[in-house]
């Protein structure tokens, strides 16, 4: 156990529990017991039988958050249950209401059937202003998210793709401007296509990257084989248009940037060596990550970014969904588009000035709390418009 585990512990120990529930309304007197409970509280009852959208100016909802899990991808854990993941989940929850004033309840699922997940999620639906999907596996992920977002019509986001694939388009549209390069000429390859490294490469595309290389463990993903995994089969038809084939290093070739979603040390100094001019290198295992930053500088890449706290440029999706959900939830969306995603994304970028762009300096910090007011704005105004 390191110093850092071991104190971690401790004051989990200490907190026994990182999140409580605070009353909102004075219960002192009489009038005030009357007031926010019965009889009054029948009033506000009534008006929102009437109106159900009431529910969203009477009580709590316009402002509360799900984050809910069944265990199966808790961080690099694995699948240790829902209930080993509620420290992760309560961590969630001071995110949010930390840098975006969004309060959020964690709640765990104790189930790895797809529909009996979204069963139970679309019964407490009204309970929610937003739903935040975060450690499940994947390929269920996908399904759960797909017939959540048919059934329901307040947000559904699961945080581990879309928010990670939000602040990685951040870091790259900053990372080219400062290498002088333009999205729509550039090559870049994701290793790791689960459902983070599926997610981005995604993104990427909705945002005009010119050619996108994806290889998972057996090798490029390219148009000439055939995938078990529906989400591989989807992008073999998108990505890779010069149908390049092999292994990873073969995919860095010539490659513009390298976004690693997958494991340690599985990138050398030798394939960064081999990237285009002033590669860009997003090496986000954690907490080993691909390449460690420092060996990747030392190999020419020109910009360095990892999911680490101990190196410049930590990109981490903290910066995404406590201002997205605050700007969705301010605009009553009922659902989070891709027009959202790209706004929030665009507005990450846009907290660093151009005289402030430096390769060091290419994503804010997560403790930046500018941030999150920023993007919930720009995701409002996307859903508005």
């Amino acid at each position: 156990m390191t110093d850092l585990s071991k104190n971690a512990l401790e004051k989990h120990y200490e907190w026994q529990g990182k999140i409580e529930v605070i009353s909102r309304a004075p219960i002192n007197t009489a009038e005030d017991l009357s007031l926010a409970y019965t009889p009054g509280v029948a009033q506000a009852c009534l008006e929102i039988r009437k109106d159900p959208s009431l529910s969203y100016k009477l009580t709590r909802r316009r402002n509360l958050v799900a984050v809910i899990t069944d265990g199966t991808a808790v961080l690099g854990l694995g699948d240790i249950g829902g209930l080993a993941g509620m420290p992760v989940m309560e961590g969630k929850c001071c995110l949010f209401k930390e840098f975006a004033g969004v309060d959020a309840f964690p709640l765990c699922v104790k189930s790895k059937d797809v529909d009996e997940i979204v069963h139970t999620i679309a019964l407490l639906s009204d309970s929610f202003g937003g739903i935040n999907l975060e450690d499940i596996a994947a390929p269920r992920c996908f399904e759960i998210e797909r017939k959540l977002q048919d059934q329901l019509d307040i947000p559904v986001f699961h945080d581990d793709q879309h928010g990670t694939a939000v602040v990685v388009g951040a870091a790259l549209i900053n990372a080219a401007k400062c290498a002088g390069k333009k999205l729509g000429d550039m090559t870049v390859v994701i290793n790791g296509a689960g459902a983070a490294g599926t997610a981005i490469g995604k993104f990427l595309l909705s945002l005009g990257i010119g050619d996108l290389i994806m290889v998972d463990k057996t090798g490029i993903i390219n148009r000439d084989d055939t995938y078990e995994n529906p989400a591989h089969e989807e992008m073999k038809t998108r990505t890779n248009r010069n149908v390049v084939k092999g292994k990873l290093a073969d995919a860095m070739k010539g490659a513009d940037a390298f976004i690693g979603v997958s494991g340690p040390n599985l990138v050398s100094e030798d394939m960064v060596k081999s990237m285009a001019e002033k590669a860009i290198v997003f090496a986000m295992a954690n907490p080993v990550p691909e390449i460690m930053p420092d060996k990747a500088k030392a190999a020419g890449a020109f910009i360095v970014g990892s999911g680490r706290s101990d190196f410049k440029n930590q990109i981490n999706n903290v910066l995404v969904f406590p201002g997205l959900f605050k700007g969705a939830l301010s605009a009553q969306a009922k659902r989070i588009t891709e027009d959202m995603k790209r706004a929030a994304a665009y507005a990450i970028a846009s907290i660093i000035t151009d005289e402030e762009l430096a390769p060091e300096y290419i994503i804010p910090s997560p403790l930046d709390k500018r941030v999150a007011d920023h993007v919930a704005k720009a995701v409002a105004e996307a859903w508005k418009e």
